[in-house]
């Protein structure tokens, strides 16, 4: 199984999440409310990668507009898209 995050590298990457669009900030905001409580390292790290993105690029994933392609293709962005989406 792989290892909780910390309270401190929560907050941390709560702050890296914050975006400039309202909406994938609602998904986000509905996300860390359901999932912060046992979040992974690893899919902290799916939701970094996921936070390199434009805003618009980010929205179509979290709609399903798009699927990940390429480097956002792995097993941790793929979770964390699969989570996000069940929120909606």
């Amino acid at each position: 199984m792989d290892e909780l995050i910390d309270e401190r590298a929560l907050s941390k990457l709560r702050w890296r999440c914050r975006r400039g669009l309202l909406e994938n900030d609602l998904f986000i905001d509905r996300f860390f409310s359901k999932h912060s409580s046992h979040l992974t390292q690893k899919q902290a790290q799916g939701l970094l990668v996921l936070m390199d993105l434009s805003d618009n690029d980010l929205l179509d994933l979290f709609l399903a507009r798009q699927q990940p392609q390429g480097d956002l293709l792995s097993e941790e962005v793929v979770e964390v898209l699969r989570q996000v989406r069940e929120t909606r």
